[in-house]
């Protein structure tokens, strides 16, 4: 009760790497490069199957989706950790810090749903090939992206607000590069025991459940792949589910060890590393998984390149 009666707090430190602030230059340039990195190279997928007519599919509109994802989450975090990394007292105010969790949740739970409808994509594709334009129709794939994002707002809208509904008294530090769930809960100033609760399970259904669909496409996938005469048809069908398989693992692997650990398992410093991985790797490395892998995606990089630069140089 003494706890609960003091001043609220209206603003929050963000502590980020402040222990070792040798190392705080450094790393600013290396995240300025690589957020800069994954602005260029998601903005680039998104233009490209806006642009070109063959990429007007089921499988790279999912993709534009996800580059849409990828860019507004590193957007959401990556200016507030250089602010961060650049000065010695990053502030954050408590609306600011609301927002923000606001929409790392929307969007990483939007992703995890995407990642899903893109496996039941390469499914269908994959194991009912002839119906396939009947079963991933144009209302199909709109359904499943308009429930990717409800379901994004929804979690992000029921997780965050649960979250700012407790009283924050002090302290204000958060060990932590950005408003993430876990670091801020620790500072509130009341029982959190049922939101945890609700935060595991809710994670164990955002995070585990689309993962087991995505296993189950896979298994159904890899048994009709090796039921194939064609050998060259085998090595397509593989090349198709690659890269979806690649951003899989990085996504979830990540997501993983951040939030499905038990609470003593690391130290805050390592926990401030895994969760690089998701907000710095998993955006930066997608678009260089699908446009390296994807030979259509090549193919109509080369062609705007030529149609947009290489013209107007002749």
């Amino acid at each position: 009760m003494k706890r609960q009666n003091q001043s609220s707090v209206v603003e929050f430190i963000l502590l980020g790497f402040s222990n070792f602030p040798e190392l705080q230059e450094q790393l600013f340039g290396i995240f300025l490069v690589i957020y800069l990195v994954t602005l260029i190279g998601n903005a680039t997928i998104i233009v490209l199957i806006s642009l070109d007519q063959s990429l007007h599919v089921p499988m790279y509109l999912f993709l534009q989706n996800l580059s849409v994802v990828e860019v507004s989450f590193s957007g959401v975090i990556m200016p507030e950790m250089l602010v961060v990394l650049s000065t010695e007292k990053a502030t954050i105010s408590f609306a600011g810090c609301f927002a923000q969790m606001y929409f790392i949740l929307l969007f990483g739970g939007t992703g995890c749903f995407l990642l899903g409808a893109m496996a039941y994509d390469r499914y269908v594709a994959i194991c009912h090939p002839l119906s396939y334009p009947l079963i991933m129709n144009k209302m199909v794939f709109t359904k499943l992206v308009m429930f990717s994002w409800i379901s994004g707002v929804m979690v992000a809208t029921v997780q965050t607000t649960w979250v700012f509904s407790f009283h924050y008294c002090g302290p204000n530090k958060i060990n932590h590069l950005f408003c993430e769930t876990p670091p801020v809960l620790e500072l509130a100033c009341a029982d959190t025991f049922l939101f945890e609760i609700y935060a595991f399970t809710g994670t164990i259904l955002i995070v585990v459940v689309p993962f087991l669909l995505i296993l189950l496409s896979y298994i159904r996938i890899l048994f009709a792949i090796l039921k194939m005469p064609s050998s060259t048809g085998r090595q397509k069908a593989f090349s198709t589910c690659a890269s979806h398989l690649t951003s899989v693992t990085f996504f979830y692997g990540t997501a993983n060890m951040t939030y499905l650990q038990p609470k003593s398992s690391y130290s805050p410093e390592t926990k401030k590393l895994m969760s690089l991985a998701y907000t710095l790797l998993t955006p930066l490395l997608n678009p260089l998984i699908y446009s390296l892998r994807n030979n259509k995606m090549k193919r109509a990089l080369m062609k705007l390149w030529q149609r947009k630069v290489v013209s107007h140089i002749v």
